[in-house]
């Protein structure tokens, strides 16, 4: 999601859990997940946004392409002209062992937090393989 406030701001997410809770620069990612085989990528898209932040999408949806990440996972991504209030984002959970190895099972957010924030400062806050993401989303709104 972004919006011009005036000047361009792109909403990020950070990621729940205790592996996060204390990293920052390099750790927000756009608000993503997997889709099934038999979905739409778009529709899966808009699904893993609402799923994440408590937001129904809406609007253009502006092609952003994919991305191969340092993972080796393919990240597809569409953009859309919005707003929304951070403070109440609300985000699905997962359970997870933590910690490691240890048998026990806790229920964590997806995400934690959502932030609007600059060009600029989200290539600072955001996860390194998601970063060209910004640079297509500013070719294609301008």
């Amino acid at each position: 999601m972004f919006r011009r406030s005036p000047e361009l701001q792109v909403f990020l997410v950070h990621p729940g859990g205790p592996f996060w809770a204390k990293k920052d620069a390099g750790a927000w990612s756009i608000p993503k997940g997997q889709y099934l085989d038999d979905e739409e990528p778009l529709e899966a898209a808009k699904r893993e946004f609402a799923e994440e932040t408590g937001f129904v999408p809406e609007g253009n949806f502006i092609e952003l392409g994919d991305l191969k990440q340092p993972s080796g996972k393919i990240v597809i991504a569409w953009a859309f002209e919005g707003d929304c209030d951070p403070q109440k984002l609300k985000s699905n959970t997962f359970p997870m062992e933590w910690p490691p190895k240890s048998g026990r099972q806790i229920e964590v957010p997806e995400v934690d937090r959502g932030a609007w924030y600059s060009v600029e400062d989200a290539r600072a806050r955001l996860l390194a393989g998601q970063r060209p993401f910004l640079d297509r989303l500013l070719e294609r709104i301008r």
